[in-house]
């Protein structure tokens, strides 16, 4: 089964509601280790998100540049 991909803020909200179950210790002790697990597929999910985020700005600014120094050896 294919799941929809997870955006970013909705992973940090569910990280958020982990965290705070967990913090309250409103959880029964049989759902901790799935707690954790669903919280470390999410903080990879983030991570991922994050890297590709990076990579494409990088890859834009760069692109920026160098239109910038080629108008710029125009004038």
């Amino acid at each position: 089964m294919n799941k929809k991909p997870i955006k970013y803020s909705e992973a940090m909200e569910e990280l958020n509601s982990i965290l705070r179950d967990l913090e309250s210790e409103r959880i029964d002790v049989d759902e901790v280790s799935l707690k954790v697990k669903r919280a470390t597929e999410l903080i990879k999910v983030c991570r991922e998100k994050i890297e590709h985020t990076e990579l494409e700005v990088r890859k834009i600014v760069k692109e920026f540049d160098k239109d910038t120094s080629k108008s710029e050896a125009k004038e």
